[in-house]
């Protein structure tokens, strides 16, 4: 595969890398905002189940929404813990989403693939930095 064809391949790898890029460019950002995104990103999930039709389905409903809620609570408990204890759980919470996001890719559900490739790389990449600049 020549590099062109597999950088075209690839692009929701490439915007990933450079939003996470950029988000840590300057260090880490406020402990709050990396939490309220574990309730963003499984919100979207949601959003992009309901657009595709995919959450008709009780059980992948009942997934998404066991998502959302653990995610939730992972983030409750960011803002619960002091600082830089803070900061390894949100980092585990971005590493746990990584894993979400795989999961969704492999069964090609509920997001479209290359939204779950996107997503993966931003949360394992993000929390790898966060685990760095600590």
């Amino acid at each position: 595969m020549t590099t062109i064809r597999f950088l075209a391949h690839r692009w929701p790898t490439l915007l990933a890398l450079g939003l996470a890029v950029a988000t840590f460019a300057d260090g880490v950002p406020p402990t709050s905002f990396l939490a309220a995104l574990l309730v963003v990103m499984p919100l979207c999930y949601l959003a992009f189940g309901a657009v595709r039709g995919e959450l008709g389905d009780r059980r992948a409903l009942t997934v998404q929404t066991v998502g959302l809620v653990l995610f939730c609570a992972w983030a409750a408990t960011v803002l619960l813990v002091d600082g830089g204890t803070a900061l390894y759980v949100v980092a585990a919470g971005w590493f746990a989403h990584a894993l979400w996001d795989l999961a969704h890719h492999r069964a090609g559900r509920v997001v479209p693939r290359a939204w779950s490739e996107w997503c993966g790389v931003v949360d394992a990449s993000g929390a790898l930095a966060i685990l760095l600049l600590v």
